[in-house]
């Protein structure tokens, strides 16, 4: 009987891992396309499908360029997702261009929906991320290197060169969706109560309104 069990246990621990591929990302597709119909008022998980399609559909420019950094961050994400793309839509896949002045920083940020992959254009970075275990991972990255950012994880880069700098972001989703740390917290509408922030920073109600006057929608 033991050894019963204990060969259940296995099988239940492969089916798992041969599972866990398919929930890291998007739902696999149902058919070969489907371009997403951004102006259909219907609401689902995703987009619905448009009825004609062409080949510009599945093309997008607008990596092409750098992007325009001049912003407090010093950087700007300029996102292929299904919401610009839609030959994206059902495919589980997006794509963006992150451009960094000299000091830029993408700040500490989560995609709740996707693993992040970059590949560096140009520069050098610092990047990084945070485990739940609050254990950082970071590493100076440069021109033609890899890394990656587990889903879910507060991570980052910051341009440590003289130079802009540059690189492609991947996700294994139509739309990853971004939160910012600092904007989520200190830019919510409504917002979030002074109170409820200074005692999560310990700090003083003064300090949480001063930094709520920096991220005020414009």
């Amino acid at each position: 009987m033991a050894r019963i069990h204990l060969y259940v246990a296995a099988a239940c621990a492969v089916v798992l891992a041969l599972a866990a591929p398919a929930l890291a990302g998007d739902p696999d597709l149902l058919q070969d396309v489907c371009v997403a119909d951004l102006a259909s008022p219907i609401k689902l998980n995703g987009f619905p499908c448009k009825a004609n399609i062409t080949a510009d559909d599945f093309f997008f420019a607008g990596l092409r360029n750098p992007g325009n950094t001049n912003n407090p961050a010093g950087s700007v994400v300029t996102a292929a997702n299904v919401e610009k793309f839609p030959g994206v839509n059902t495919l589980g896949v997006s794509i963006a261009r992150i451009d960094y002045a000299p000091g830029g920083q993408n700040p500490p940020h989560t995609h709740p929906r996707a693993t992040e992959i970059i590949f560096v254009l140009e520069g050098t970075l610092e990047v990084g991320f945070i485990t739940t275990a609050n254990k950082l991972f970071t590493k100076t990255v440069n021109k033609g290197d890899v890394f990656v950012f587990p889903r879910g994880l507060v991570h980052f880069q910051q341009n440590r060169g003289h130079g802009p700098a540059a690189v492609v972001a991947a996700f294994n989703s139509q739309l990853q969706g971004t939160q910012a740390i600092a904007m989520t917290l200190f830019g919510a509408t409504p917002p979030v109560s002074t109170d409820v922030l200074a005692k999560a920073f310990r700090i003083g109600n003064g300090e949480v309104d001063a930094i709520k006057a920096k991220f005020a929608p414009k």
